[in-house]
């Protein structure tokens, strides 16, 4: 395949390197963006076309815009990272690539190449890469990428759109705890679920981020962190939280995260699955029923628990709140450091890449 013809058009105005420094040294996340973003277009006739690199700013979108009225949209979160040697990584691009054209397929919407979705990440990374946070610190600063890609026609009626726009915007990310990891708080949703069979859960798409947040104001209000989903058809199985999948640890050295199919394929999850098993624990995808975690915490036999994320990496979880009493924190966090400690070393560079997930930008 040819490779995809990217215009770059430069910032008059950059953000000037004190400020930079500044943001830098305490980015959050998504709050700060870079100077450049990455658009390309999509019609019938045409295909994929007008790839350019422009200066970050404001979109125009027609009232009529399909995305605004259908909610034919997509995205993608990833992550690339400064190494001591000053190059820049990415995490497993390809397997996002390839999430976001199984999303497309379920949305109606055209598919963008894995190998054009590299290079459109690359490009831009590659321009901004004076915003990729450094870590001589010793911390776990990142440049958060956002692919993402909707319908741009003007017109009511409900059929796919035959005016696509893809675009890639970057944010510089912080550790996602502050003073360090610490077990989040579960709040069990009981009147809501998150996607059912045959439905988009499996697409990472907006609409299943709206369906999580009056649940996740719930949790909130509980005094929790997080929501975590059962399943739309027994209502029993565990399925996801709000933005991350789960891991339950048990003394037997066996570890077990729901099925997909209903929920996210999440790429962090799908690496755990792989480096827990080099690990020696072996890792069994199937339902996995509330009553479980209930009878397994009370039995001792459930060890840890943990979820994971893009953001967050991993993160233990301690004490589920349900309607009917809290089911207290397991008694370990020590797989889950481990764990997260691995990855985390893989990403920045600090232990050997035996999985080859690192992808090189610059």
């Amino acid at each position: 395949m040819a490779a995809m013809q990217i215009t770059t058009s430069p910032s008059a105005n950059p953000v000037d390197d004190a400020r930079l420094t500044e943001i830098l040294a305490n980015p959050g996340f998504g709050t700060h963006f870079s100077d450049h973003m990455l658009t390309v277009e999509w019609t019938p006739d045409r295909g994929w076309h007008e790839a350019r690199i422009t200066p970050y700013g404001p979109i125009t979108l027609d009232p009529a815009a399909a995305v605004l009225h259908y909610a034919q949209e997509i995205f993608e979160g990833m992550k690339a990272y400064h190494h001591d040697d000053g190059s820049i990584w990415t995490f497993r691009p390809e397997a996002n690539a390839e999430r976001m054209r199984r999303s497309s397929q379920r949305l109606a919407l055209p598919v963008l190449e894995p190998a054009d979705f590299v290079e459109c990440v690359d490009a831009l990374v590659t321009t901004d890469r004076r915003w990729v946070p450094d870590n001589r610190d010793g911390g776990e600063k990142s440049l958060y990428v956002r692919p993402f890609m909707f319908a741009s026609e003007s017109f009511l009626g409900v059929r796919p759109a035959e005016h696509v726009t893809f675009m890639v915007i970057l944010s510089p990310a912080g550790a996602y705890f502050k003073g360090g990891v610490k077990p989040i708080t579960l709040w069990l949703s009981e009147d809501y679920t998150r996607a059912g069979r045959g439905g988009m859960g499996a697409a990472k798409t907006g609409g299943n981020y709206a369906s999580s947040l009056l649940p996740q104001q719930e949790a909130y209000a509980q005094g929790c962190d997080q929501v975590v989903f059962l399943d739309a058809t027994e209502g029993r199985y565990v399925e996801e939280l709000g933005g991350m999948n789960t891991y339950f640890v048990f003394d037997d050295g066996t570890i077990v995260t729901p099925e997909t199919g209903t929920i996210l394929e999440g790429i962090t999850r799908a690496s755990i699955i792989e480096l827990a098993g080099k690990m020696g624990y072996q890792v069994t995808e199937r339902k996995f029923d509330i009553d479980e975690w209930r009878e397994g915490i009370a039995s001792g036999r459930l060890t840890e628990v943990f979820a994971c994320g893009t953001a967050a990496v991993v993160t233990p979880i301690g004490t589920l709140k349900t309607k009917d009493g809290d089911v207290p924190a397991p008694a370990s966090t020590d797989l889950t450091m481990r764990i997260r400690q691995a990855l985390v070393d893989v990403q920045l560079g600090r232990a050997e890449d035996t999985f080859g997930w690192m992808h090189r930008v610059c």
